[in-house]
């Protein structure tokens, strides 16, 4: 069904035993497995589908290293494993992902990291060789076995250089450890929910319908396309609103106070020079304010720097300010002194709010550990309501199957299935190795009487899925974009109308990562506003204000020079 036809389902039959309020990814993973076990659910997002706190991922798979001094250990050893499950189901959107540590002194941090792990320092002194050495046995240890990739090794000053030239010549070692990437947080979540949707007519996914109010038993939703008002009576609520929750809470049931959520902000710039001094690494450091930043390498040969830790209380607000951008691109000379980003580098900017538990103490302080608050049901609540606070993209999965278990228990059902060893979308049935892959490829060129160029262009994009895109455009006679090149006009029918894409940012920002990367221009958004209106039917007025709505976007909140 499309989005038009699951509400009018929804409208004949509002009874849903359990709804899921906000689709970023602990909202999503939920969803799937909930659907897996054959529960009836529907999940609404106020926006699209991972546009909020999920989207604005520093787009790394880890454990965590930094929370060992916290005194987390089985959150880093379950996100070191959930890295690991990842990395295996869906390969076609993560990587392995060397990372390395420049480290300038031997012994600092030996007082204080334990202190901070007792609690009686918020921030670190400089984190020296032994305990960089030290965490990182730790963290090697928790997944020996169970890893992809290898451990760690250090290099001395000589070395480093020899590695990265550029790097700042007073440190003393470099360690390498090995972590994960994310090519796409949109994509990896929007895979996750179509197979959700995909286990049957009982889970169904909606985009930009929010819950307003309740009225009795009645959560009463909102087609922010349309404006119109719809109930449903739902069994149990979980609010999956990541740092919008309380906000959620007080419309709906009651206030609450589970949130403490801080901005984190990052730049994409394109400056060649930097990413040749990083080559395929990760650079990981600690800066002057104690904080712990990245330099990491991005799509296309661009490089993703971030990022800030700032409390703010309205979520909606968050966008990346001149100070942060300052600090941001301060970063850079510290580590590599002979290199300099400057404004006119930026191709693209993002801010979100971590769904971080409300509590006092220095930011970086803060848990990144998962919870499950409830309200129960009572004579102002109709419905248990399990909120979901906390979390860390990583170890999404293992949150969702913690949230549930007690779904499940709430409604006397077993389950049937675990998601620890699922593929996700274009991950099943994926290649083995580079023979397998080319061969796939080849396949699907003379299958679909395509370009090997563009087979290897949608295999890049889709993994296996590749096929279903391939076929979808083989049914129509297909032309590539006249500004987009290296993408089609049924390629982009196809992320519509198969896809859930419901505005023109849906398309510029999360199907595609063509804002991310700088490829777009007015033309292009005004061409791949003409395909959309066409697949959706908007009037030519509706058109053109989702063309000036989106290039306002891309213009004021992402820095995009357009």
């Amino acid at each position: 069904m499309n989005r038009k036809e699951i509400i009018q389902a929804i409208k004949q039959d509002p009874k849903i035993p359990v709804l899921i309020i906000g689709a970023g990814i602990n909202g999503i993973g939920t969803f799937r497995d909930l659907a897996l076990q054959g529960v009836n659910c529907l999940i609404v997002e106020r926006g699209d589908f991972c546009s909020g706190a999920s989207t604005a991922s520093s787009h790394m798979l880890h454990g965590g290293i930094r929370y060992l001094e916290n005194g987390e250990f089985r959150l880093v050893k379950e996100a070191l494993h959930e890295r690991n499950n990842l990395l295996r189901n869906a390969p076609h959107l993560t990587h392995p992902l060397p990372t390395t540590i420049p480290i300038f002194t031997w012994l600092s941090g030996l007082l204080n990291s334990p202190m901070k792990f007792i609690g009686l320092l918020s921030k670190p002194a400089e984190r020296g060789a032994v305990i960089i050495k030290l965490g990182l046995i730790m963290y090697d240890a928790y997944v020996r076995g169970d890893s992809p990739m290898p451990g760690h090794h250090f290099d001395n000053r000589s070395q480093a250089l020899e590695k990265w030239p550029a790097l700042n010549p007073k440190l003393r070692f470099a360690a390498t450890y090995y972590d994960g990437g994310m090519k796409s947080p949109e994509r990896l979540s929007l895979e996750i929910l179509m197979d959700g949707v995909n286990e049957g007519p009982h889970a169904n996914a909606v985009n930009y319908l929010s819950a307003v109010g309740a009225k009795e038993e009645q959560v009463m939703l909102k087609d922010e396309i349309t404006g119109e008002i719809i109930p449903v009576q739902p069994q149990i609520v979980i609010n999956a609103g990541g740092p919008w929750i309380d906000f959620i809470n007080q419309d709906i049931a009651s206030q609450s106070n589970f949130i403490g959520g801080t901005k984190g902000s990052h730049l994409i710039v394109d400056h060649p020079e930097l990413r040749e001094a990083i080559g395929g690494h990760e650079i990981f450091f600690e800066y002057l304010d104690g904080r712990i930043v990245l330099i990491f390498p991005y799509m296309e040969d661009h490089v993703m720097i971030g990022s800030t830790d700032l409390r703010i209380d309205d979520p909606d607000q968050a966008i990346c300010t001149e100070n942060e951008i300052d600090y941001i691109l301060d970063m850079v000379p510290h580590i590599f002194p002979g290199l300099n980003v400057t404004r006119d580098q930026i191709i693209f900017q993002f801010s979100g709010v971590r769904p971080l538990p409300a509590g006092k103490g220095s930011t970086g302080q803060i848990s990144r550990d998962h919870s499950i608050e409830m309200i129960e049901k009572d004579a102002q609540v109709h419905w248990p309501i399990l909120n979901l606070v906390g979390g860390k993209w990583t170890s999404y999965r293992a949150f969702s199957e913690q949230v549930a278990n007690q779904v499940l228990d709430r409604m006397s059902m077993t389950r049937k299935a675990s998601t620890a060893k699922l593929k996700i979308g274009g991950g099943s049935a994926y290649p083995a190795n580079e023979r397998e892959k080319s061969t796939f490829i080849q396949n699907l060129s003379e299958k679909y009487k395509i370009s090997p160029e563009r087979a290897q262009n949608l295999f890049n994009r889709y993994g296996t899925r590749a096929n279903e895109i391939a076929a979808f455009n083989a049914e129509n006679i297909d032309a590539a974009l006249k500004s987009l090149s290296n993408y089609s006009v049924n390629e982009i029918k196809f992320l519509v109308e198969k896809e859930m894409a419901t505005r023109l940012d849906d398309l510029c920002l999360r199907r595609t990562k063509t804002a991310w990367v700088g490829a777009l221009n007015e033309e292009s958004v005004r061409e791949l506003g003409s395909i959309m209106g066409n697949c959706l039917g908007w009037p030519q007025e509706e058109e053109l204000q989702e063309v000036d709505r989106t290039l306002n976007l891309l213009r004021n909140k992402h820095a995009v020079n357009i």
